[in-house]
């Protein structure tokens, strides 16, 4: 008896550190990650960016700045922003696949790509894309806390739904946990 409550109990903690571990599945719920939005301005909204393509200021540009630990990155004018959030909404973005948004519009950004650790160059290119974004909650609002990478020129469907779509923004993710805390509760009674 004691044996299978042990392993009962191993059993539900196992489940309920892999669902909180797992991403949102849906864009627009509530982040596990308190410092998302912050992390994406700093990474990908600074001010200062160079004007030009030169490898020489984008290096020391990366170098004064911080991100020589980061081989790709990408870069939006800060200008920009309002319409980079407007990516987690409905009036400026779809769901395109998880907890990602792609954006209704193009953006132009730089990706820079250095080697790593070493902030050397290897190349930058300016591209007009669409945005695929991490969208989540925080302070009740959706706001972008990831940038990934759109390799394929990915567009958004026209029959996706927007991004903060009722339908979708429920807390789904939190009646999950809450419904597997309740199961886990009903198992530590039984088996303890």
């Amino acid at each position: 008896m004691a044996a299978r409550g042990f392993v009962s109990i191993v059993a539900v903690y196992i489940l309920l550190a892999r669902q909180a571990q797992a991403k949102n599945d849906a864009p627009c719920q509530r982040s596990k990650w308190n410092s998302g939005y912050n992390t994406f301005i700093k990474r990908h909204v600074r001010s200062g960016l160079p004007a030009s393509l030169d490898q020489n200021e984008w290096r020391n540009y990366i170098k004064n700045n911080g991100g020589c630990d980061r081989p790709t990155q990408s870069f939006l004018e800060p200008k920009d922003l309002d319409r980079v959030r407007a990516v987690c909404s409905n009036s400026g973005g779809k769901t395109y696949k998880d907890n990602l948004c792609i954006s209704q519009e193009p953006f132009s950004f730089v990706t820079v790509r250095s080697e790593h650790g070493t902030c050397g160059i290897r190349n930058i290119v300016r591209e007009t894309k669409h945005l695929i974004l991490a969208c989540e909650v925080l302070e009740n609002q959706c706001v972008p806390v990831h940038f990934e990478g759109n390799p394929k020129d990915a567009r958004p469907s026209n029959n996706a739904k927007g991004c903060q779509d009722p339908d979708i923004k429920g807390h789904a993710s939190s009646l999950k946990t809450t419904w597997l805390w309740w199961l886990a509760s009903v198992f530590a009674i039984m088996y303890a």
